[in-house]
Parts: structure tokens; C-alpha cells; sequence
């Protein structure tokens, strides 16, 4: 039996059933996913992070947006909600439904997100000409990759994993200490291992 095709939503339909929508939900090139609800570590890491993004941001121009915000790619047709994200730019001031030139974005790591944040939504965000440094925090261990990107458009990493890093944001003229990212946070438990009999 033959599988039926799938449809694609444009861009214009996801957003108009967004409005209305009672769970976020992901766009990339008409592909359309519901998120899943986030952990206690998640939620607490990025409530870390946009709380001292508030804290030191609150003289300048630019403003932090927890998950709620979505970040649209336009290169991509995609449209994400970050966990957090910075914006400086004056036009997305004027758009109260998404952002469009973030300099910043964190993604919290989760088992089933993991890949999908590593990979195809890094690529898309890549072209996003306004991001300066995109961050991976995990919520299992005390480790975080920041990525950022370089004169010449490529994008460098650091790994960060002591408690006594400072993880700089050039761009906001700032820099975020680890141990404070992580205060308070009761870390995800790594998932057991399962032996086989055999």
C-alpha cells in the first residue's frame, strides 16, 4: 500500500494557526512539530541565562526573550522558539509576533532534541547574517559548547565545563559566569543503562 504524501504548510498558515495554537510548535520549510514539554534543569538553565541577560542588559538597546519568542530564518523558512535569545536591532522592536536578526541564541540540550539542535537547526541559523555566537547547555552535566561566529563567516567552538569560566559575548559587550548559569539547577539524570541477557 502506498503511503499518502504529506502536505506542507506554508509559512503564512503556520503562523496564522500559532495565533490560535495552545501548544509552540516548530516550522522548518513546511515541516510542522509540536515541542514537548521541558525538565526542571531545562527550564531552571535557561532561566538562568535570561535572567543575567536581563540583569546586564537593561541600559542598552538590545533585549533577551526567553522560549516563548520565536526566531524566524527567513533563508530557511523556518521559524524556531529558542530557548533564549538577544536581539539588538530596531526592527524587531516592531515585530511582536518573532525576531528576525538575533545576535545571540542558547538552546537547552535534551535527550530528544539534542541531535536536532546540533544539527539541522544550527545549519539553519547559520544563515542567519545577524547571529554573532549560538550556545549548547547541556542539562545533564555541567558542560556547555559555544559556538561563534569569525571574520571570515566560519564558526568557531570553546567547550566550557569548570565552574569557574566566564563565557563571553563580544557582540553584547559581556560575559556570563558558569557557575551562575547553573545555580540552583538539580542537573537531568542520565538515563540507566539497560544490560541484556545473553
Amino acid at each position: 500500500m502506498a503511503l499518502a504524501e504529506k502536505l506542507k504548510l506554508s509559512s503564512t498558515d503556520y503562523l496564522q494557526g500559532e495565533e490560535a495554537a495552545t501548544v509552540k510548535r516548530e516550522y522548518l520549510d513546511g515541516e510542522v512539530w509540536a515541542m514537548a514539554g521541558a525538565s526542571d534543569a531545562h527550564v531552571s538553565i535557561a532561566g538562568n541565562v535570561f535572567f543575567l541577560l536581563k540583569q546586564a542588559l537593561k541600559q542598552s538597546p538590545c533585549r533577551p526573550y526567553i522560549s516563548d519568542m520565536k526566531v524566524n530564518v527567513a533563508a530557511a523558512n523556518a521559524f524556531f522558539y529558542p530557548d533564549v535569545l538577544v536581539t539588538c536591532h530596531p526592527k524587531d522592536r516592531e515585530n511582536r509576533l518573532f525576531k528576525q536578526y538575533p545576535v545571540f541564541i542558547a538552546e537547552v540540550l535534551s535527550p530528544s532534541t539534542e541531535a536536532f539542535d546540533r544539527g539541522a537547526k544550527f545549519a539553519a541559523y547559520r544563515q542567519l547574517d545577524s547571529l554573532q555566537s549560538y550556545w549548547l547547555i547541556d542539562s545533564r552535566t555541567q558542560a556547555i559548547d559555544c559556538f561563534r561566529r569569525t571574520a571570515d563567516n566560519a564558526w568557531l567552538l570553546h567547550s566550557y565545563t569548570s565552574p569557574s569560566d566566564k563565557l563571553a559575548l563580544p557582540e553584547l559587550d559581556l560575559a556570563l559566569d558558569f557557575a551562575e548559569i547553573y545555580a540552583d539547577v538539580t542537573l537531568d539524570a542520565e538515563p540507566p543503562l539497560i544490560e541484556t541477557v545473553g
